[in-house]
């Protein structure tokens, strides 16, 4: 899918910061590769220093463990936990952006467009592909509903519970993983270079759920690279959040299945798989199936139809 860079951000190159706007800041790009100074590497460490080390401190003063112990996980655990680093993530991300003298924009994280229609829209293409498929599963008979779980209140509730934590964890993993990370990387080794190396490494930081296997892993670094694509062609975050937040809510709370090799507590439909794990993704869950592979390779082709032009830098100034 060769994409088209946006004529207007490839003529356009940043000379003073404080002489452009956050868009025009966003759709700059260099036109060699930025020199990485050991300024720039001083700052991404102390941007992982507040995003990946400080919360843990924090996290542990509220006795609870950083990963779950078993193969299920529950709101009441989860929530605090995905909060907090989300909120380090964001602090890590503002503070680091005052140090540059840039607006958080610049890299994709408008603030103003938190719940606005990319994120929404995203929202609605993340349901609408983890439930797809699921219902190929279901209409090749290895998947099945085998009752409704939750109604009234505690649907509700449950529903509510689980799009906050959802909402946190697509916070704090795209921020970490395609917020200053990829900007820093980008200015060095290209936009998919630096798409590659995060994908990998946001695959890495699955391996420690209990039941993920090998196809879930290669699956989380393949969305890695389709939420980078999101990225290049929206020039924000914000899709590939809402579209990260409905994925995972889909997939534990609405269908009931493993999510990374965790089953929720308090889903709304009870399910069960019938098959071979590499069809049905076995204990890593829906997105552990061979078929996720080919919807996420639908995505990326839907996604270069709907945003054909490229709009984050491919070289970042």
């Amino acid at each position: 899918m060769p994409e088209k860079p946006n004529s207007d951000a490839s003529e356009r190159q940043q000379n003073h910061q404080s002489q452009t706007s956050p868009s025009d800041q966003l759709n700059a790009t260099a036109t060699t590769p930025a020199v990485w100074t050991r300024t720039d590497r001083n700052r991404l460490l102390i941007w992982v220093g507040i995003a990946f080390i400080l919360p843990a401190p924090f996290i542990l003063l509220l006795h609870i463990p950083l990963k779950p112990t078993g193969s299920s996980f529950t709101v009441h655990n989860e929530l605090p936990v995905k909060a907090m680093t989300a909120f380090f993530v964001v602090l890590a991300t503002w503070i680091v952006a005052r140090m540059e003298k840039r607006p958080l924009a610049y890299y994709g994280t408008p603030p103003r467009q938190a719940f606005g229609l990319r994120f929404w829209e995203g929202f609605i293409w993340g349901f609408a592909m983890l439930s797809a498929v699921v219902m190929t599963l279901r209409a090749t008979g290895h998947f099945q509903i085998d009752s409704v779980d939750l109604s009234g209140n505690a649907l509700l509730r449950y529903a509510l519970g689980w799009a906050a934590v959802f909402w946190a964890v697509g916070i704090s993993e795209e921020f970490a993983f395609r917020g200053y990370w990829l900007f820093s990387f980008a200015k060095r080794f290209r936009f998919w270079g630096a798409a590659f190396a995060t994908s990998v490494v946001f695959g890495a930081a699955h391996l420690g759920n209990p039941g993920e296997n090998a196809f879930g892993i290669l699956q989380v670094i393949a969305i890695g690279l389709l939420f980078c694509l999101m990225i290049r062609r929206t020039g924000t975050l914000w899709f590939a959040v809402g579209f990260h937040a409905a994925w995972d809510w889909a997939e534990t709370f609405f269908w009931g299945t493993p999510d990374s090799g965790l089953v929720g507590v308090g889903r709304y439909l009870n399910t069960s798989v019938h098959g071979p794990n590499w069809l049905t993704g076995g204990s890593a869950g829906p997105e552990g199936s061979v078929l996720a592979f080919g919807v996420i390779g639908l995505c990326a082709l839907l996604v270069h139809l709907r945003f054909p032009n490229a709009i984050y830098p491919d070289h970042p100034v």
